[in-house]
């Protein structure tokens, strides 16, 4: 394993331990005010290890936040990223399998869903049924989604014409079995390549839903958020908006790196 994919996994591994024990390691909670501290530097800049990441406008630890909006935004990030591709890839899968009508209308449906701003959609959806964060995560989950349906699909009929999945579906094999155990596996290392694509543009999106206000809602935190409610304070207190933004770059990347070596070993047409 490359010296450069050990941080990545190291550092998802971290991210995914404070995640999980966002309760145990935070210094405080997220939400304490406290305005006689407020604006406090890191201690980087000359602050207090009291608050070794500085305060925010309203006197809140933003290392503690830091840890809490790590956790909301992987959560989103990954449970949206995970929706996409299953619901795109079962459609395309399906699309390859019947043909047809039913395929027409499949590509239809991508042609649709690729030609409208997301971003617009996503907007008229979060002001209509109002938000949640389940409701969130399933409406980012459909953002590229025709993305899993075209490669699953295209790949698919690719197998197909390349002749083993004819041979076992002459051997009386169900088109689960075909699928599931021979077609998918083949393609898989293209999917998770367009998966470690979409994680960054979910992260985003969800920092640009956060910062229009129809994102993670108050009192919640995540890296969006805390970027966007930082813009307002670059020039003053900049801390605020550089820790989650330096967290987002880390944890795309990691993704990037892990999602592309991750390609070299399961690829079998890769030396």
């Amino acid at each position: 394993m490359p010296f450069a994919v050990r941080l990545a996994l190291l550092w998802l591994i971290f991210t995914l331990g404070v995640a999980l024990t966002a309760e145990w390691v935070s210094p405080y909670s997220y939400t304490a005010l406290d305005l006689r501290h407020r604006l406090e530097p890191p201690v980087f800049f000359g602050g207090e290890w009291t608050h070794p990441l500085g305060t925010d406008e309203l006197g809140r630890d933003v290392l503690s936040r830091l840890i809490f909006s790590i956790r909301t935004s992987l959560l989103i990030a990954f449970g949206a990223t995970l929706i996409g591709a299953v619901f795109g890839t079962a459609m395309g899968l399906l699309a390859a399998w019947l043909r047809g009508v039913v395929e027409q209308a499949v590509m239809a449906l991508v042609d649709v869903s690729a030609s409208l701003p997301f971003l617009v959609l996503a907007l008229a959806v979060l002001a209509f049924l109002g938000n949640s964060m389940t409701i969130f995560i399933i409406l980012l989950g459909f953002h590229a989604w025709e993305r899993y349906a075209r490669i699953a699909r295209g790949l698919a009929i690719s197998a197909r014409a390349q002749g083993y999945a004819s041979a076992v579906w002459q051997l009386g094999a169900s088109p689960w079995r075909i699928y599931g155990r021979h077609v998918l596996p083949n393609i898989a290392s293209t999917l998770i390549v367009s998966m470690t694509l979409a994680f960054p543009e979910v992260i985003l999106l969800e920092s640009g839903l956060s910062f229009l206000g129809l994102g993670v809602q108050p009192p919640a935190t995540s890296l969006g958020n805390m970027v966007g409610y930082g813009r307002e304070y670059l020039t003053s207190a900049p801390w605020i908006l550089l820790a989650p933004a330096a967290v987002i770059v880390l944890t795309t990347l990691a993704v990037s790196l892990l999602g592309d070596w991750l390609r070299d070993r399961l690829d079998p047409t890769l030396g």
